[in-house]
């Protein structure tokens, strides 16, 4: 079995969901009671938001996610798994200077979008997921096409997201707006929604709209397992 590198804290909230959903999926794939090899860097999610919100500096914040590839690295992990979205834009550079893999969440979503024959889906996420171009482009490679919301809704979501989700706060409030969101992005062509905040999955289900939704934690959790497992 192969060890797993998690890079989280980004937030704590999504990591603790993360560590839980890996060793539920690894039990049902081994049974008894099996768990995943898995060492954890923890970063200062407190650093980076003040890196990337504060100064805007991403120099800086990738500096701070290659020391904790590094961290994991010599903990000696197989490969690396993110627990945050957004952070993925810097696996480009990262990759160069470290010697074991990521698994990159937004191509294991784009698999799991392309598995069930879907063309357009919405993204939402923070502000960097949704502006950066590395979903739109590997969704691209696997012949996806990507919609964002809108300045106004891309606003409320990114804002949700810092100021409750990331804080362990869900409010039924919160995920009506939500729901009536991926609805008008359906109506706008979405066949279904990436839930491309590794929070999001917490306070959205598939059983709360009716389109696809695709939970990234999920996602990406259950390639990490097939990985880990794989000769």
């Amino acid at each position: 079995m192969k060890k797993i590198g998690l890079i989280g804290g980004l937030s704590w909230v999504s990591t603790a969901d993360y560590y839980r959903r890996l060793n539920e999926m690894m039990q049902e794939r081994m049974g008894g009671v099996t768990s995943p090899r898995i060492v954890l860097e923890s970063v200062n999610r407190q650093s980076y938001v003040d890196a990337v919100i504060e100064r805007e500096n991403e120099v800086e914040a990738a500096g701070i996610i290659m020391d904790a590839a590094r961290a994991v690295e010599r903990a000696g992990a197989d490969f690396i798994m993110i627990c945050c979205n957004d952070v993925h834009r810097f696996v480009p550079a990262i990759k160069l200077r470290v010697s074991i893999p990521f698994l990159h969440i937004a191509e294991a979503t784009a698999q799991a979008i392309k598995a069930q024959g879907l063309t357009r889906v919405a993204l939402l996420g923070v502000r960097k997921t949704m502006e950066e171009p590395f979903y739109p482009d590997i969704l691209a490679r696997h012949g996806i096409e990507t919609i964002i919301p809108d300045e106004a809704e891309k606003e409320y979501v990114h804002r949700s997201i810092y100021d409750e989700l990331v804080k362990d706060e869900f409010r039924p409030q919160t995920r009506a707006r939500y729901v009536e969101l991926i609805d008008t992005l359906a109506k706008r062509g979405a066949q279904g929604t990436i839930l491309g905040c590794t929070e999001i999955p917490m306070l959205i289900s598939e059983d709360d709209v009716e389109t696809p939704v695709f939970s990234t934690t999920e996602i990406h959790c259950r390639a990490g397992i097939e990985t880990a497992l794989a000769d």
